[in-house]
């Protein structure tokens, strides 16, 4: 069993910072949305740099909670075969 870094999917640190751009939001804009559907998490804007960059992994948790605030399955951010939507919504909400 070894202790390395899982395999991922090839696409997902660009799918992930594409749902950004593509939403028109800062790296701490979408801080506070992945906060308001993963509450229990911690994540900061460091961390949505290294996300998108691939350096750092998201917990399941926050993976899910990208294809919230993005209105996307996740099988979209993890199967390359997938590519992510041209359009997503326009105004992301915070969940209440």
């Amino acid at each position: 069993m070894g202790r390395g870094r899982r395999t991922q999917p090839k696409k997902f640190a660009a799918k992930l910072k594409a749902i950004r751009t593509r939403l028109g939001i800062t790296q701490q804009e979408m801080v506070s949305l992945l906060k308001s559907h993963a509450p229990k998490e911690f994540i900061d804007s460091g961390y949505v740099s290294q996300f998108e960059s691939g350096k750092r992994e998201p917990t399941l948790p926050i993976v899910l909670a990208y294809a919230r605030v993005a209105g996307i399955s996740t099988d979209v951010l993890i199967d390359d075969k997938i590519d992510l939507p041209e359009k997503l919504p326009s105004k992301p909400k915070h969940k209440k």
